[in-house]
């Protein structure tokens, strides 16, 4: 079975599949006479002919391109996205270039040597699991790879370097937070680059519990933004997973200050040494943290103050009457801050080595990118990847 014959089995059966058709339907249409001949085409143990492939592209009412582009994804993964007010035809457009980029880059990097891995990670929770095993899951994420002082820091370098996740940062439409996207081969996490810091940080971690947890629980085609108000069941695992792996306990510390010490004492939430609330904390009159107290951790962790809060209430630090009476107005950071540069270093790595290896022109890469050849060279230099010869 060769590679063109097991896309193209799998996209006429992806393609069957989002237009509602059984094998039985599309297989009369085609002018066979019973179901295993097409069942052997998307399997890839049939090849389809020309004719049939042309016959295939009227009954499905799609362009050849669609089955025969490799740098198309024409029904081969699934995107869930996290958008709020974003009309569902511009959605469509856009992760139809979505699918480009992850496209290219399945497409391009085993050709420069890159090997898909054998085996692709699972977090082992269900939809039975509960908000505290997904924290769990989180606080032990963050300890088995070494995400350090700032998880946030060092998450999407894990990501890429230990789990084989594609990373992208994008210029998505407004109102798209980020998505994940799952392929047989592939999985990738795209992020809105325009996005405040502490957001992008956040939908990382969330999408990176997608990714983890496809098989199990794929996630709805589009869901909704918020981080501390997930719709789904689903959404509520990834939004409590995504706070704790940010914010491991051992890393969300309040100072205790001169004014408040007397009040429960105990060892902090910091590094062992005391110094913080501490757990004795919780059953004092001590004052609740104070708006500077949670932004200054929000700072430190690279996280929104708001996503601080409510990691508070989840560890028993702040109750929620106390969480719902502080303004998140009073939360809030001082700006954006400068935006990564566009897509990551790993995927312009795959792009250059292509280039030099003659696997795609400069001009074709640019294309593929959607950029100007003089852009994708600053982009290569923005992420510190020697720029091919002929850029």
């Amino acid at each position: 079975m060769t590679n063109a014959t097991a896309r193209l089995g799998g996209r006429l059966r992806a393609l069957r599949d989002q237009r509602g058709l059984s094998q039985e339907d599309l297989s009369r249409s085609l002018g066979f006479k019973d179901r295993q001949t097409l069942s052997a085409i998307e399997t890839g143990e049939r090849r389809l002919s020309a004719d049939e492939l042309l016959r295939a592209v009227k009954a499905l009412g799609v362009s050849v391109e669609q089955f025969i582009d490799p740098f198309q994804l024409a029904g081969e993964g699934r995107f869930s996205w996290r958008q709020s007010g974003v009309p569902l035809e511009g959605l469509n457009r856009f992760e139809s270039q979505a699918g480009r980029w992850v496209a290219a880059f399945r497409e391009i990097a085993p050709q420069v040597g890159r090997q898909r891995p054998l085996l692709r990670p699972s977090l082992g929770l269900h939809k039975g699991s509960t908000v505290e095993e997904a924290m769990a899951a989180g606080e032990r994420f963050a300890r088995e790879f070494d995400l350090g002082a700032v998880p946030a820091a060092r998450l999407q370098a894990v990501m890429e370097e230990r789990l084989h996740i594609l990373v992208l940062m994008v210029d998505a439409l407004a109102g798209i937070s980020g998505a994940a996207c799952h392929l047989p081969e592939l999985d990738a996490v795209l992020i809105n680059r325009s996005e405040a810091e502490s957001r992008r940080h956040f939908d990382l971690a969330h999408e990176l519990f997608h990714v983890l947890t496809w098989q199990a629980m794929p996630p709805e085609h589009v869901e909704a933004p918020d981080e501390d108000a997930g719709k789904g069941r689903v959404e509520q695992l990834a939004n409590a997973f995504a706070s704790a792996l940010l914010m491991p306990k051992v890393l969300v510390d309040i100072p205790d200050p001169p004014a408040r010490r007397g009040y429960g004492g105990g060892v902090g939430y910091g590094d062992g040494r005391g110094g913080g609330r501490g757990d004795g904390w919780k059953d004092s009159d001590m004052p609740p943290p104070s708006p500077k107290e949670i932004k200054a951790i929000a700072v430190r962790l690279r996280v929104s103050g708001v996503a601080v809060k409510w990691r508070l209430v989840s560890l028993g630090v702040l109750s929620r009457k106390a969480a719902l009476a502080i303004d998140d107005r009073t939360l809030r950071g001082d700006g954006k801050g400068p935006r990564p540069p566009l897509f990551s270093k790993p995927f312009l790595q795959v792009l250059g080595q292509a280039i030099d290896q003659g696997q795609v022109s400069a001009r074709r890469a640019a294309e593929l990118a959607g950029l100007t050849l003089d852009d994708l060279a600053k982009l290569f230099e923005a992420h510190g990847v020697t720029a091919p010869f002929d850029l």
